[in-house]
């Protein structure tokens, strides 16, 4: 479904910062009807050369020749350039809480969309808003449309990102990561909703990624940037099956691999965690008159029982909204819970009721899974990783912190000795790239020697060759601590490659739970089968 004239013409586009070049000389086709993907590590240009084309970045020196269905995008005035953002081109933002505005909800924020854009009055606008989120997979979709952005899951975000962009139907979508917080058969869902509306508009599509599985899958064609290069570019066929440059190579070797050391004898001693028919629940408003005489309520986990041992780890899978986060978040003695919760065999609910939970605390930590939003800026490495310790050993002198935390940098892959690791210390996170800032975060947890580590989608925001050596720096630090992990993932790749016991949750409570290797081999529930063969390329 392509035409002979691009859609979009690209010519030695090449962008800069402070003279500085992050794209050089990018050349590509693109024709309406046809999937691209954009493909490369991060700080490779990927983002910046999609944003540049839009004019997104005010302080870029852009130069080369853009031309958009004949027009030549880089002479147009700032005005016409905002008839084009929306009705020619539109983008979905890699991360969506920045991208949505706090102050409204997600519903009036598309709606806004279709008022300026499609001239509609604001009962139709809102109508067809409810209608996008609906059409993008989001589940009571009326009610979604009246919640703020910090109201809905990570994955939720995203469907709203995809819906508002959709909104005025664009003859280009630029999407940045658009499906990297969803699970594997919300993921499927998303692209076909894509190739849907591109199929009627008649539309291209642009997605960049670390995705290959996905690449696979979606895409027509590929373009491969390393350090703002383009080092191949072609049919996805053709690249993927016969890669001619090493850093394409490099790119498609970079698979999670598990540690034959982590199917060994399981480390003797009674579990570091317990659940026994644990249940979460959120107040909501009841409708109408109701609401006036008190709040109804939600439940978010319903009597959810499992056990984790020494050195194992319990994967967590399921769909955005699931309630994975939310049984992370009890387990962490961070959410009021019923049932039974014990840690080492001890009761979470009791010790927050005597006041003695600060103990239990130091027994478990957590690795989000954005460490850039997760790590405080205004702190140092050293504050960061430290920070635990003036807690929870506060008979430390700083000398003696100090020493802790270089070595806990060097534990993590940060420095190769303390001498090495002392220049580390002043510096903010900004200054690592997104794999060392994961390690920090990493660092941060075990300075406090724990004993169970809940990892909530800690390789969902890195590149492939990064989320390898994450992975394997978990592996390896598990054989030699005896840790026990609970991982919350989409991403079966990183189950095969981590758990030892799987539990699969759907609509609030667990579908399905065994050993790895009995669960994605043989699933036995319907929904485990698709989520286990939608992971398949």
């Amino acid at each position: 479904m392509s035409t002979d004239r691009p859609l979009l013409q690209l010519r030695d586009w090449r962008v800069a910062f402070g003279g500085v070049p992050v794209v050089n000389g990018l050349n590509v086709d693109i024709r309406a009807g046809e999937k691209w993907a954009i493909v490369g590590e991060s700080g490779s240009g990927k983002t910046v050369s999609a944003l540049s084309i839009l004019r997104l970045l005010p302080d870029a020196q852009v130069s080369g020749s853009a031309m958009l269905n004949g027009r030549e995008l880089s002479t147009l005035s700032e005005r016409e350039m905002r008839g084009v953002r929306g009705d020619d081109v539109a983008m979905i933002f890699q991360e969506p809480m920045t991208a949505l505005n706090p102050l409204y909800a997600v519903g009036e924020q598309i709606a806004e969309v279709l008022r300026l854009k499609k001239g509609m009055d604001p009962a139709q606008a809102h109508a067809a808003a409810v209608a996008l989120l609906a059409s993008t997979g989001i589940a009571e979709a009326e009610r979604r449309a009246g919640a703020f952005p910090h109201q809905l899951s990570g994955g939720q975000r995203q469907r709203a990102m995809i819906a508002m962009a959709l909104a005025s139907a664009p003859r280009l979508l630029l999407a940045d990561e658009p499906t990297t917080a969803l699970d594997v058969s919300l993921r499927q869902q998303v692209l076909e909703l894509l190739v849907d509306v591109q199929r009627e508009h008649g539309m291209a599509l642009v997605i960049i990624t670390h995705d290959l599985p996905l690449v696979r899958r979606f895409a027509d064609h590929v373009l491969v940037m390393e350090r703002g290069h383009v080092v191949e570019q072609g049919r996805v066929a053709d690249v993927f099956g016969s890669p001619q440059h090493p850093y394409t190579q490099q790119l498609l070797a970079s698979r999670p691999e598990r540690d034959a050391e982590l199917d060994g004898p399981a480390p003797s001693g009674p579990p570091v965690l317990q659940s026994e028919g644990l249940g979460v629940s959120y107040p909501v408003p009841r409708p109408g008159w109701r609401g006036w005489f008190g709040r109804g309520s939600v439940a978010a986990v319903r009597d959810v029982s499992l056990t984790v041992g020494p050195g194992r780890t319990l994967g967590v899978m399921g769909e955005s909204g699931s309630g994975k986060t939310t049984l992370a978040l009890a387990m962490l003695g961070l959410l009021p819970h019923t049932g039974v919760l014990r840690l080492g065999g001890t009761d979470w609910a009791a010790t927050q009721r005597s006041g003695a939970e600060r103990a239990l605390r130091q027994r478990v930590q957590v690795v989000f899974q954005d460490p850039f939003s997760s790590l405080s800026p205004r702190m140092t490495v050293e504050q960061i990783v430290g920070e635990g310790l003036r807690v929870h050993r506060p008979e430390l002198s700083a000398e003696q912190r100090r020493t802790e935390v270089l070595r806990a940098l060097c534990d993590v892959g940060l420095a190769e000795s303390p001498s090495l690791a002392e220049p580390l210390l002043g510096r903010y996170p900004h200054a690592f790239s997104g794999g060392q800032r994961q390690r920090l975060a990493i660092a941060r947890a075990l300075i406090v020697r724990p004993e169970l580590l809940v990892l909530d989608e800690p390789t969902s925001a890195l590149d492939v060759t990064v989320q390898k050596q994450v992975l394997s720096l978990l592996q390896r630090l598990q054989i030699e601590r005896g840790l026990a992990y609970v991982l919350i993932t989409h991403d079966v790749a990183v189950i095969r490659a981590m758990a030892h016991e799987v539990v699969v949750m759907k609509d609030a409570q667990v579908v399905e739970q065994g050993p790895v290797d009995r669960v994605l081999q043989s699933p036995t529930h319907p929904y485990t089968r698709k989520l286990v063969e939608s992971a398949h390329e």
